[in-house]
């Protein structure tokens, strides 16, 4: 019995079932979800318990999760909170959820964070756009303004926003990852998928969206009648895959034809796909806002 759930989106196996199942799935045991946070840049999440499996997506620092179990070997099963992704993440990528609640947000497409307030120092390492931070204090060179965070080190403030400082234009935010390469899984400017572009993108506007390029379809937008009088924003699918229109002619997609995120006329797609028996299953328009 599994009430035709969604394994990717509903923690249940044969022996660990999420508790707030009980009743719908079989499992031999049920339990609460422990809340924690990512505390690394990026978190990924896999298939399996083992290095080797299947990338399904990548959580960012400050992402919330529930743990339902940890293993010995050091691998947690766990269901993000922002679109409900299960998967196995190493448990060292984990913390509490403390007092320490994010206040800012990353909006670069990529920031480095220095051990000090000085961009001339060895960096500790970078963040990802989207990755949230608990801003401490600050500082000032003759160079920059810089954000002390809770995590440890400092980044330029331009490179922040407070959480409640939204992007307008989501394919603004999609051109910034032109020239990434793809990654099955990917979701930052380290490598990126389709689906995972169109979530990060709208995620910085303040809209959630499903992590499956096949439920963003059933959820984002309004199917238009057909392919002619497309827009700036609208989504195109395919089986397993999706675009972005730059414009009304021209494709910002994420996709493993050029290995990175290109923008090409949408009619060389379609007709690379077709010659591959795969057609255009829908086109959405997306609510302004």
């Amino acid at each position: 019995m599994s009430d035709g759930l969604n394994p990717r989106l509903n923690a249940f196996r044969g022996d660990l079932a999420d508790a707030r199942l009980e009743g719908r799935v079989e499992a031999e045991r049920f339990v609460k979800g422990q809340a924690q946070r990512v505390v690394v840049p990026l978190a990924p999440l896999r298939r399996r318990p083992h290095d080797e499996a299947p990338l399904d997506t990548e959580l960012l620092m400050g992402e919330r999760v529930l743990v339902f179990e940890t293993t010995t070997d050091g691998w947690s099963w766990v269901q993000a909170e922002a679109d409900g992704y299960v998967g196995y993440l190493p448990a060292s990528c984990l913390g509490p959820q403390d007092d320490r609640v994010p206040t800012a947000r990353v909006v670069a497409p990529r920031t480095l964070v220095f051990s000090g307030p000085d961009i001339k120092l060895k960096p500790l390492g970078a963040l990802p756009m989207g990755a949230l931070v608990t801003v401490t204090g600050g500082a000032s060179d003759h160079n920059a303004d810089y954000a002390e965070l809770s995590s440890g080190g400092y980044v330029v403030v331009q490179h922040l926003a407070p959480l409640d400082a939204l992007q307008a234009d989501f394919v603004a935010v999609a051109e910034k990852f032109l020239g990434v390469p793809y990654l099955w899984g990917g979701k930052s400017v380290l490598g990126i998928d389709c689906s995972g572009l169109v979530q990060i993108a709208l995620e910085m506007t303040g809209r959630r969206a499903p992590r499956d390029s096949g439920v963003q379809e059933r959820a984002l937008g309004t199917r238009l009648a057909g392919i002619e009088g497309l827009q700036r924003g609208d989504l195109v699918f395919w089986k397993g895959h999706l675009g972005i229109m730059a414009d009304g002619q021209h494709l910002l997609h994420a996709n493993a034809h050029h290995m990175m995120t290109a923008i090409e006329p949408l009619s060389s797609t379609v007709e690379r796909l077709e010659a591959k028996g795969v057609p255009v299953t829908s086109i959405r328009r997306l609510q302004a806002g």
